[in-house]
């Protein structure tokens, strides 16, 4: 929120009681996230921003906090809207219920379909929101060299949009060997993301302690990849902010939190990364890793500190993630301190969630940013879903639940007239990958463990991070069935049965990306697809659309599939299905 001189002068003079202010908080229990203790005193706003603390006896308006704690508003420090498959501006009505008044976004899920004007929808989309939607320009579009994506930012073609107030540095830094090899494109990026005084955040997937080195020396200084407490302890003695991440898929903070002391705990922030908006309404947002924190054994009031003022200096945020004069004024107020049970939210000082319910006066209705899709472009085939394999020996995608790493298997498999046949009985079925932007005819086919079908198959547009189509399946037929199906809607997600008969889909209207409906209209599908699913497979206890999303990631370990094979993260190619 950019102030004029007026606005500034007007703060000045509530601040030391020569004007009125617009709105006086009392009776709250301030939680200040520099010195960690709780103070009590009045809270001035005017214009959107806290003009003080302390004794405010006149305002417009004043609101009885009533003995609630007063929280400043949650940072997400790194998420991709994309995920939740809504535009930004629908993100926000399920965010801000939940305390989230700041985000801090990297669209490159639209930026690999779309490029530049994908970016520049979900920015104008937000406009409208109460929401301060910050933008980390995607640093790998593709995530990897020679992937075939929908299009490729070269730095000549984000150093522009820099010039957007809400873009501040560059996102999550994906490709660790071109960083490694000092290619020119890459660097490039980093060197104009400094020069624009932005962060330039990290993608440390599987990386040790001596790869950090790369990050390090080109100035990465934040990574939300840590899965473990080894490498969470890394990140931090390197001198990186670390991200603590729990998603609908990477669920790693179980395993992380136990490194956060009180001697090192400025360090740590939260973030959902990918996180679908089912589980947004079920679990929240950043109060769930709070919440989840504090279980776990970290001060109620350290938590908050994590979700506030840390991701605030992560990114170099001054105005916010506190209570203090100056700061913006994005209030939570909290019932309770071990629950985060949250009766009411401000943003920019005006009253948003009321008894935790969402003002709709306050969601400005703004008429629909106008965005034109490119096209599903492809021509496929049954004999392109066909796996010919002279071998019975394969490596199979090991399918983690609720993990983006997957495990390199070697198995045996069936084959019929030198084809692979999937086999229900050990969970063995095939899965694709189908060129979508330019109709190279590329299609990726292999093998994987872990969905449980029994028959029928689920495809889907949201395949990280070219986006291309990914199918699983027990036949190529109801494969076929279901990449068709999305391919007819423009894009999004579908269940066959055995058939071939749509039992659920989802249509994702926007880049094959995000729905243009709103958000409860998502959730029930979402809930349709996964009853769906439910009917062809056994498997429980996960996201699998979203799982199968990642499984085309191929930045993250172990085995991925891609449009052109399977990829090995460690030998960073593509192999072949039979193991020599």
């Amino acid at each position: 929120m950019v102030e004029n001189l007026k606005q500034l002068q007007e703060r000045v003079a509530v601040s030391d009681g020569r004007a009125k202010a617009d709105l006086v908080i009392k009776n709250g229990r301030i939680i200040n996230v520099f010195s960690g203790e709780i103070m009590d005193g009045d809270i001035a706003i005017k214009n959107g921003y806290i003009a003080g603390i302390g004794n405010f006896p006149d305002a417009e308006k004043v609101i009885d906090a009533a003995g609630a704690f007063i929280a400043p508003g949650f940072i997400d420090a790194h998420v991709h809207v994309e995920s939740a498959m809504v535009t930004p501006s629908e993100f926000a009505r399920v965010l801000l219920p939940n305390g989230v008044t700041t985000i801090v976004t990297d669209p490159h899920e639209i930026a690999n379909v779309a490029g530049e004007k994908g970016i520049e929808f979900m920015l104008e989309d937000a406009k409208g929101a109460p929401l301060d939607m910050f933008v980390m320009l995607p640093s790998s579009v593709p995530a990897t060299e020679g992937e075939h994506n929908g299009e490729t930012l070269h730095a000549e073609k984000l150093h522009p949009l820099y010039r957007h107030e809400k873009v501040i540095g560059l996102a999550e830094v994906m490709d660790f060997p071109s960083v490694a090899k000092g290619s020119d494109d890459i660097l490039t990026k980093i060197i104009d993301a400094k020069k624009e005084g932005g962060r330039i955040d990290g993608h440390g997937a599987g990386l040790t302690s001596a790869d950090l080195n790369n990050y390090l020396a080109v100035g990465i200084r934040t990574d939300h990849e840590s899965t473990t407490a080894k490498e969470a302890t890394d990140r931090l003695r390197a001198g990186m902010f670390v991200m603590l991440r729990e998603g609908t898929v990477g669920r790693d903070l179980l395993q992380t939190i136990p490194v956060v002391s009180e001697k090192n705990s400025h360090r740590f922030c939260f973030c959902t990364d990918d996180k679908l908006i089912n589980d947004l309404i079920t679990e929240g947002s950043i109060n769930y890793n709070i919440e989840l924190a504090i279980k776990n054994g970290i001060e109620p009031i350290t938590a908050i500190q994590m979700a506030t003022i840390n991701a605030a200096n992560c990114h170099n945020l001054p105005y916010l993630g506190a209570i203090a004069a100056g700061y913006q004024a994005d209030i939570v107020f909290l019932t309770d301190l071990q629950t985060i049970e949250i009766s009411k939210v401000l943003k920019n000082g005006e009253v948003v969630v009321e008894n935790g319910v969402r003002k709709e006066a306050a969601f400005r209705k703004q008429a629909a940013v106008p965005f034109v899709s490119p096209p599903i472009n492809h021509h496929l085939s049954l004999q392109d879903l066909a796996l010919t394999l002279t071998k019975e020996t394969c490596y199979v995608i090991g399918m983690q639940p609720n993990s983006l790493f997957t495990e390199k298997r070697i198995e045996q498999v069936t084959i019929q007239n030198g084809k692979f046949i999937p086999t229900v009985e050990n969970d063995l079925l095939k899965m694709a990958v189908v060129e979508r932007h330019h109709d190279t005819g590329c299609v990726g086919v292999g093998i994987v463990k872990g969905f449980g079908l029994t028959e029928g198959a689920i495809a889907t547009t949201v395949a990280h991070d070219s986006h291309n189509i990914v199918a699983v399946g027990v036949s190529d037929e109801a494969m076929k069935a279901a990449i068709d199906h999305i391919t007819k809607t423009g894009g999004g997600i579908a269940v066959v049965d055995a058939s071939g008969k749509v039992l659920h889909d989802l249509a994702l209207p926007i880049a094959g990306l995000l729905s243009d409906k709103p958000y409860e209209e998502v959730e029930t599908d979402l809930a349709g697809l996964l009853n769906a699913f439910n009917q062809i497979s056994h498997a429980k206890g996960f996201d699998p659309f979203l799982t199968l999303s990642f499984l085309t990631l191929p930045v993250i370990p172990e085995l991925k599939l891609t449009d052109q094979g399977l990829f090995d993260f460690a030998t960073f190619q593509i192999i072949p299905n039979e193991v020599n």
